[in-house]
């Protein structure tokens, strides 16, 4: 127990570092400290200086603030005696009640005035100069005081840490405990930072019934959304919803019933059933969407150059090349449609016609530089995607969260179809990690005036998210399609791109035969590790910059897997040093130097999912502004500073997943493929991982694997309707496919 004395920092979450005087403790180790001012940490709904509270938690030592408390759950002591009354009434809390009204309060009502305000506030009137106004704060900030206090409390004993009271009670306020006492599911759908899972297991321990209409109904639409995000499905069957419920219900269900429980949640607008097809409401709205914009493009009148020859030959002479005749349709039909989507595997030119399509959009509409910054987007899905393509193309590229303005405190876009971006002509890269949800996204942000070029590698891997918007979208055969097949290598022995064509064609040729660009060297599944060692320390030798140079496997688990194999690369690239600094972070060292991968994205400090980056320093709190400990990383000459709580949000990035890598291209490539990793060895994840390399292929491991992979073309299919969709309801007179 304590006096709160003072607030060194809050965040808008309700987490508080403060200072606080210790009055008495039952924790042996903290009696030093009775009467001593400590360091207080946790999450609080409100905290008052001067005011006492009870504290529960643990003691844990800061390398700034010395010894401080990590509060997990608190209590306030109310006032009783009369001094402390009068400080409390006087207190920031009670606006416009000075020390002297405050005395006078208490020299009415005596050493129980709070009590007697709460049961009767006539008994204010009693007290002299008291106006009426006043009494009125006086008594509604008490009682407020008193609910909300009363509501933390309960919240945090039902089970919910304090950070989850916070949101609760920020949410539903006085309504709180009926709310929950009356259907504590309801926290599932109003609250997306608490799960089913949590809620269900609070739900337990307070015995609700376990067979209740509400739990079930949100173990369901749990189940939908888990299975969706997971197997990238637009829609469900009805067998594997039941099978996937009744697993986390822990009891079966008659089928009527199940039905009669789908229907409802169709009702209340979480699902859509249609024939067998089972949606998530917003899932099926977005693909709807989709279909209607891009059917409004289909539509809308197309523009007409009498100059365009002309101008695609003056670009030619300027950039002394020669586009063939699919390069040429693609720049035509990009500038004359309002809808257009181009396909093709690496070497190909995709990225040289977005450059042309651009250029030349300019000289056609005569556009100064800064008018065509405002006229066009060049957009891409990752941060290093659109780095990629802003440094091919010379102009400004963004991802498409950072377009949209997107918040990641409330998952929402702030360019959305209320509040649109005005560009002209959108230009969106790597379009096959796009998923529906972002795609339904970025189309509302834009106006019906667009110009919509889609850009991308049909045979790569789909998007971690629902949905293969990409395939469906071209083999719908409603949008004009170039499929550029020509490749264009960068050397007369140049084999990637022919490895690449051989790998998606499964038609491998001379794959084991050593070229400029590329080498296969075989490795038993034992000697990975330390075949692996050796390539990179002579890659070090080579000074092979951190930036083009990457190692990438399938699988995270397992002795050949991502996680071991950081570990072992961070010994080789970089090892513990006297002058390096270190901080762990569970069984993970992060060290000065060290090569890191950020896994979510991050628009407002401008990093994304996918970026890699280096650490720069580590300072302990002692050295920084914060009083905590610091590491900070450079993407690109971007600084990004991390917390130790931020740590989640990054992974060593010696080794990365072909998945992460996708968006992104490196001069040189690593990539181990061994049998042990034969749950992942399919022919789409084969060929995304050697699309990567743009100057030097090396593959290590077991032959055998590498062909039974490529021959692996059984990876499941995701269930989507959107060609459906699209051949139902877009209709495009003058579709063309080359």
């Amino acid at each position: 127990m304590g006096t709160f004395k003072q607030t060194i920092f809050q965040s808008d979450n309700g987490y508080i570092i403060g200072l606080f005087k210790i009055k008495d403790t039952d924790i042996d180790a903290m009696k030093s400290y009775i009467n001593k001012m400590i360091t207080i940490t946790g999450y609080f709904h409100e905290l008052n200086q001067n005011e006492n509270y009870y504290f529960k938690g643990e003691e844990t030592i800061h390398p700034k603030y010395g010894f401080q408390f990590s509060v997990k759950e608190y209590e306030r002591v109310k006032p009783e005696d009369k001094d402390g009354i009068v400080a409390f009434l006087s207190s920031s809390l009670f606006n416009g009640i000075g020390e002297k009204m405050a005395q006078r309060i208490v020299d009415v009502l005596g050493d129980k005035a709070l009590d007697k305000i709460l049961d009767d506030r006539n008994c204010l009137t009693l007290v002299p100069k008291l106006s009426t106004k006043k009494a009125n704060i006086i008594y509604t900030t008490l009682v407020k005081y008193e609910q909300s206090h009363k509501i933390i409390v309960y919240l945090t004993e039902l089970g919910f840490i304090m950070r989850d009271a916070l949101l609760i009670y920020n949410k539903y306020k006085d309504d709180t405990i009926s709310i929950i006492e009356h259907n504590i599911y309801s926290l599932v759908d109003d609250i997306e930072e608490i799960s089913f899972l949590k809620v269900d297991n609070i739900a337990s321990k307070m015995n609700q019934p376990s067979d209740s209409i509400e739990r079930i109904k949100a173990c369901i639409f749990f189940v939908m959304k888990d299975l969706t995000f997971k197997s990238g499905d637009t829609y469900l069957y009805f067998k594997d919803i039941y099978s996937g419920a009744i697993h986390y219900l822990g009891f079966d269900l008659d089928n009527n019933y199940f039905n009669e429980l789908l229907e409802e949640l169709m009702n209340e607008l979480k699902i859509y059933i249609k024939d067998d097809k089972y949606y998530l409401q917003e899932l099926y709205e977005a693909n709807n969407n989709i279909v209607y914009k891009l059917n409004c493009l289909l539509h809308k009148k197309k523009n007409k150059y009498s100059d365009l020859d002309e101008q695609i030959l003056e670009l030619e002479n300027n950039l002394g090349i020669k586009y063939n005749d699919k390069q040429l349709l693609a720049i035509k039909k990009a500038l004359q449609d309002n809808l257009l989507i181009i396909t093709g595997g690496p070497g190909t030119g995709k990225t040289m016609l977005i450059k042309a399509i651009v250029e030349i959009y300019k000289n056609i509409n005569s556009y100064s530089d800064n008018e065509l910054i405002n006229k066009v987007a060049l957009l891409a899905p990752t941060g290093r995607a659109s780095k990629r393509l802003s440094e091919a193309t010379n102009f400004p590229a963004s991802t498409i969260h950072r377009f949209l303005k997107w918040n990641k405190d409330n998952n929402t876009f702030a360019v959305n179809e209320y509040n649109p971006d005005f560009s002209h002509l959108i230009i969106v890269d790597e379009v096959s990690m796009i998923d529906v949800p972002l795609m339904d996204s970025l189309l509302k942000g834009l106006t019906d005036n667009i110009k919509l070029i889609l850009v991308g590698d049909y045979n790569q891997l789909p998007s971690v998210g629902p949905g293969v918007l990409l395939k469906d979208l071209i083999d719908s055969d409603v949008i004009n399609t170039v499929h550029l097949d020509v490749l264009y290598r960068q050397k007369e022995d140049s084999y990637i791109p022919v490895l690449a064509d051989e790998i998606r064609s499964d038609n491998l040729g001379d794959f084991k035969t050593t070229k400029d660009d590329y080498t296969f060297l075989p490795c038993s599944e034992k000697n990975i590790i330390s075949s692996l060692t050796k390539i990179c320390k002579q890659i070090i030798n080579k000074d092979y910059d951190y930036k083009q140079f990457q190692v990438m496997a399938p699988m995270y688990a397992g002795v050949n897997g991502i996680d071991n194999l950081n570990k072992v690369l961070q010994d080789v690239f970089n090892p513990p040093s006297s002058h390096k600094k270190e901080i762990n972070y569970g069984d993970v060292i992060y060290r000065e130097d060290d090569k890191i991968l950020q896994l979510v994205n991050d628009p407002d400090n401008n990093v994304f999912n996918g970026d890699l980056g280096v650490i720069r320093s580590i300072k302990t709190g002692v050295a920084t502004k914060s009083g905590k400990t610091e590491v900070v990383i450079d993407f690109d000459g971007n600084l990004v500073v991390y917390q130790v709580k931020d740590l989640g949000n990054i992974k060593h990035g010696f080794i990365i997943s072909i998945h992460k890598a996708q968006g992104s291209e490196f001069d040189l490539v690593l990539m181990p493929i061994t049998h042990s990793y034969h749950r992942m060895l399919y022919r789409k994840l084969i060929y995304t991982g050697v699309t990567r390399a743009k100057k030097k292929l090396i593959i290590i491991g077991e032959v055998d694997a590498f062909v039974s992979g490529v021959h692996n073309n059984l990876k499941q299919e995701r269930k989507s309707d959107m060609i459906i969709n699209l051949q139902k309801n877009c209709k495009n007179v003058e579709q063309i496919s080359f």
